[in-house]
């Protein structure tokens, strides 16, 4: 079952580190055990838009910046401090195409393994219905001095 949310703005800000210009969602839509979702117009002033296309250094901020709100929102419903990210390793990445500038990216988050800190996501990124890229992404958590 998906926890069906729309957290959009400031509150998003809440849930990831980055700041503008840096912020490659606009929505966060939703979580479940397995998966989390999230979305990105691609804007014209985008730091990674190149000739009218997000280039695929964005598409890999974007997936990084999905998976850090999917934790912030779990931390910040637990009422637990949001931890730090970082992304360990990117793999089998394969960008099938570049979107262009106005596109909305919708991308799945889905939890491969945990272990510890550590977490091996999937990632599948779609705009108009069609697969724009996927990869895996290893990613480690910093938390807070003497939070478990």
């Amino acid at each position: 079952m998906v926890a069906a949310v729309e957290i959009v703005g400031d509150e998003l800000l809440q849930l990831i580190p980055q700041r503008p210009p840096m912020v490659m969602i606009d929505r966060f839509l939703g979580v479940n055990e397995a998966e989390s979702y999230a979305r990105l117009m691609v804007a014209p002033d985008n730091l990674f838009v190149c000739d009218g296309y997000l280039q695929e250094s964005g598409i890999i901020e974007h997936i990084a910046q999905s998976a850090a709100a999917r934790v912030g929102y779990l931390y910040r419903e637990n009422r637990e401090p949001v931890p730090l990210g970082f992304i360990g390793s990117v793999d089998k990445l394969t960008v099938h195409r570049l979107p262009g500038v106005g596109q909305s990216l919708y991308t799945t988050i889905s939890i491969i393994q945990e272990v510890g800190d550590i977490t091996l996501i999937g990632a599948k990124v779609e705009a108009d219905a069609q697969l724009i890229a996927e990869c895996r992404m290893k990613i480690f958590l910093k938390k807070e001095e003497g939070k478990a």
